[in-house]
């Protein structure tokens, strides 16, 4: 999509929000602010998952989505790293444990952290992967509401 794209890192600081959550609150941000967005599940069962948790969050608002498994316009999408080679967007929200490969196909990557300092590991040595390829990343403390 662009030359250069946007990498943060949203860090929750206790576990009273899960990273799926936040996934929700951010694909509506950048529905929002008219982009489209997909979320990168780190299996189909989290990805089933995520589409049960958008028909409810963000609470009292809708979030037209759709599952990468089938065919459609929704502007938010729900996949697995699979799905980022064909992907036609411009945000990643990224749930897997693995680096985004060539993640400057797309404007904004966004990557979520958990709170349990057991389940940080992946988000350090993806947050070195990237700066190792040139990117200069954003860590954001999330405090949870």
């Amino acid at each position: 999509m662009g030359s250069s794209c946007q990498v943060d890192f949203y860090v929750l600081q206790d576990d009273k929000k899960s990273v799926e959550q936040l996934a929700c609150h951010l694909a509506m941000m950048a529905w929002e602010q008219g982009m489209r967005s997909l979320v990168v599940a780190n299996s189909r069962e989290q990805a089933a998952e995520m589409d049960q948790l958008m028909w409810s969050l963000p609470n009292g608002r809708f979030l037209p989505h759709q599952s990468s498994q089938v065919e459609g316009s929704a502007p938010v999408t729900i996949g697995t790293s699979q799905d980022l080679e064909s992907a036609q967007t411009e945000v990643i929200i990224n749930l897997d444990t693995q680096a985004v490969t060539r993640p400057e196909r797309f404007k904004r990557l966004l990557e979520l952290v958990p709170a349990r300092d057991a389940d940080r590991k992946a988000s350090r040595i993806k947050f070195k992967a990237y700066r190792e390829i040139g990117l200069d990343p954003v860590s954001h403390n999330m405090n949870n509401r």
